[in-house]
């Protein structure tokens, strides 16, 4: 079975804009929860699937929260 390589490697729902979902993630060190929050409002326009990206984003925010409560501040 071939792949096509862009929807693997650049998918065209994550290559909108001046920089790649994935570079802007990793430059600022995210963890999984802020990756996928960033990930899925980054693409929701574009995808086709929106609501679905947008309660995604949402089900990781909601995570992110409920881990941020459990942990102590940072300063």
């Amino acid at each position: 079975m071939s792949v096509d390589e862009t929807m693997v490697v650049h998918p065209q729902h994550y290559t909108k804009g001046k920089i790649e979902c994935l570079d802007y993630i990793e430059a600022w060190d995210m963890g999984f929860e802020e990756g996928c929050v960033v990930k899925y409002i980054t693409r929701y326009k574009f995808k086709g699937t929106p609501l679905e990206d947008l309660m995604k984003a949402q089900y990781y925010l909601n995570r992110l929260i409920v881990r941020q409560e459990k942990e102590p501040s940072q300063p």
